[in-house]
């Protein structure tokens, strides 16, 4: 069994569970899972675990998200994206002083409302799920994080399109956004391409392309230490290490180099291979997850 994470670049055309599933034959195992979803068109870093390295995939889930969209102001569509039917048109004549000054008023919390056709549960039903029989239910609006929006182009007309970049929270919808921004300056607004440049510290620059993937896979697979690098990392001595692979409790005290705040660490053995994920809680370390088991593999 491999065990280990695959930094991907996901192609237009395809959903997350596609690239799953794909993955899942060229591994030849069934324990394979994707952290963070991407939309079916759109392409960048999807990160994605192998054997053990799926349990890890709980810690990248909340990562901050980077992307690159370009958004068409004026159409606006059922799906806030180019998928969608167009539901409006309106010639919107605005600067790229305009868009800089209002997406200034999006960065930080805000509240924002998800899309109809997304991943979002309402009475235990998927937001899409809904959508495609026709159905629209109110949804809440929940408080997301923008840290950066920033107007990287701008081309004018009735029409204007903006390439725009997005450094936000977990759960943050750029279509979403997309739309906010086009109301807010009077008019409409959709996602025309998106795409995801960075999940946590794991960026574009480190993804292979699906085909590369499915052509080395092996050649693709980071170990399972590479997947929680953005953890802090604490070392454990042989004797730690033999109580780890057991799921042991311990006492902080027993390490060097435990923060001093709470929250999960990555447990390394004297070889540098991940034994576990635990958690501080007060003086004490609990496990979390256990990666290597007793007899040290």
């Amino acid at each position: 069994m491999y065990d280990g994470l695959v930094v991907v670049d996901k192609p237009p055309g395809w959903t997350s569970h596609d690239v799953v599933a794909k993955l899942r034959k060229a591994y030849g195992q069934r324990r394979i899972g994707h952290a963070g979803t991407l939309d079916p068109d759109a392409t960048g870093v999807l990160l994605v675990g192998a054997g053990r390295a799926t349990r890890l995939l709980r810690f990248l889930q909340n990562a901050t998200k980077a992307y690159r969209a370009e958004i068409v102001f004026g159409v606006a569509t059922t799906t806030l994206d180019a998928a969608g039917d167009i539901v409006d048109r309106q010639e919107m004549s605005i600067t790229p002083d305009d868009l800089t000054q209002v997406a200034a008023r999006f960065v930080g919390e805000i509240e924002q409302v998800p899309p109809m056709v997304s991943a979002v549960k309402v009475g235990g039903r998927r937001l899409h799920e809904l959508a495609r029989l026709g159905v629209e239910v109110d949804r809440d609006a929940r408080r997301v994080r923008v840290d950066r929006l920033d107007v990287e182009s701008f081309e004018p007309g009735a029409y204007p399109r903006a390439t725009v970049v997005v450094e936000c929270s977990s759960g943050t919808y750029v279509r979403s956004l997309a739309a906010d921004l086009g109301t807010a300056l009077g008019g409409c607004a959709h996602v025309a391409t998106l795409r995801r440049l960075r999940v946590g510290s794991f960026v574009l620059d480190e993804a292979h392309p699906l085909d590369a993937v499915l052509a080395e896979p092996q050649a693709c697979l980071l170990p399972p230490l590479v997947a929680v690098r953005d953890l802090p990392r604490v070392d454990a001595t042989a004797e730690l290490t033999r109580g780890a692979r057991h799921g042991v409790t311990f006492a902080v005290s027993a390490f060097t180099g435990v923060p001093a705040s709470s929250g999960p660490v990555a447990l390394v053995d004297p070889a540098g291979q991940l034994l576990a994920v635990y958690e501080r809680t007060g003086s004490a370390l609990r496990p979390l997850v256990v990666v290597s088991d007793a007899a040290g593999c």
